[in-house]
């Protein structure tokens, strides 16, 4: 790592050996503590492994805990040339699963961790054991007017500017997925800030974002081949007061995943972070039941 470079990484709040890997789109970090079986944790925009560090902390107790920073985010390589959609990252998902040799993984995803997440998982079902699901979806979303009205504003000018110059996505849009502002205090914000420091370092949320309804028909696509995974065990952990993956989303993943564990929690959309304790807790005893 580049000392210089990363010196806003508080190695208190993060304390882990970084990692390196090159995989055909480009040089991932990731981080891999503990033994016995394997958590893969997967994050959305604009976070990276950064958001489950306490997870990573606790959990490598008894686990082996892996979790990557998708290409355009936390430590990973930031390049214009990269597409940057969620069918990209979940290829290069694939690919880090394979290099890695993993055999066997519960799947921890959140945000638009859940798209590029499941979709790799598709593709790998045979090594998936069991999934944890924090607010996300995978369907299609071009039939959603607020995704649609979002996804307009994101491809204008003015949300280009937004996201390029002003860091809009780890500024503002962060902090509004918080129901409880103070859980995220200052150093954790710079967190998320610092990866982000000029023009090219922000394409990544700025593609995500564009991915939300320019992905649509691959979200729809890998939704109806999601038999490959519905029928393992699912734990379900959903922040209530999310204003936009809301409770309708909950209802389809319901209807989808009858056998699935549902807990709702008294939080906004990054429950890793709101809901840390008891997140960590129910994913130890989901994870310790088998």
């Amino acid at each position: 790592m580049n000392a210089v470079k990363d010196a806003w990484l508080d190695r208190n709040l993060y304390p882990f050996q970084s990692r390196y890997i090159n995989l055909r789109a480009g040089r991932m970090h990731y981080i891999d503590e503990g033994k016995g079986p394997v958590i893969l944790f997967v994050h959305g925009t604009p976070t990276w492994s950064f958001l489950y560090r306490e997870f990573v902390k606790e959990l490598s107790k008894n686990f082996r805990c892996i979790a990557m920073d998708h290409l355009g985010f936390g430590l990973s390589d930031k390049s214009e040339g990269f597409g940057g959609n969620p069918e990209d990252h979940a290829a290069n998902l694939v690919d880090f699963v394979e290099r890695l040799g993993l055999s066997s993984f519960t799947l921890v995803v959140h945000d638009f961790g859940g798209p590029i997440g499941l979709g790799a998982g598709v593709q790998l079902k045979d090594r998936v054991n069991r999934v944890v699901l924090f607010n996300s979806w995978l369907w299609d979303t071009k039939s959603n007017p607020e995704a649609v009205k979002i996804d307009k504003i994101v491809r204008s000018g003015l949300g280009k500017f937004l996201y390029l110059r002003l860091n809009f996505s780890a500024k503002v849009l962060l902090r509004g997925g918080f129901s409880d502002k103070k859980k995220l205090t200052q150093s954790i914000h710079r967190h998320y800030l610092s990866p982000f420091p000029n023009k090219i370092s922000r394409l990544g949320p700025w593609k995500m974002g564009k991915a939300l309804v320019g992905s649509s028909d691959w979200y729809q696509r890998k939704w109806e081949e999601l038999d490959a995974l519905s029928e393992l065990d699912w734990l379900v952990l959903w922040g209530e007061k999310d204003a936009f993956i809301d409770q309708r989303f909950l209802a389809k993943w319901r209807r989808r995943l009858p056998n699935g564990i549902f807990q709702s929690l008294d939080c906004g959309h990054f429950v890793p972070e709101e809901k840390t304790t008891e997140s960590i807790r129910e994913i130890r005893n989901f994870c310790s039941e088998y």
